[in-house]
């Protein structure tokens, strides 16, 4: 089953700080499945919360958030 989550709820499971989630869309690094019309919310799935693990786990090994993008993106 698929799980859908909202920022704050990424930020909790991830630890990350939604700041950090803002600055990783804004970069492209993640990218939200869909917007609730009536509140504007970004929603996420599990696929999301594990590119963030893969991208913290990069992150321990000094990799830059540019190396990072383009390692996912192959």
């Amino acid at each position: 089953m698929k799980e859908i989550y909202l920022i704050k709820d990424l930020a909790r499971l991830s630890g990350h700080t939604i700041y950090t989630l803002k600055y990783y869309l804004n970069l492209g690094l993640i990218k939200e499945i869909g917007r609730s019309p009536e509140t504007n919310f970004r929603y996420f799935d599990n696929i999301t919360l594990e590119r963030l693990q893969k991208i913290r786990a990069l992150r321990k090994e000094n990799r830059s958030l540019a190396e990072i993008k383009e390692m996912l993106t192959e």
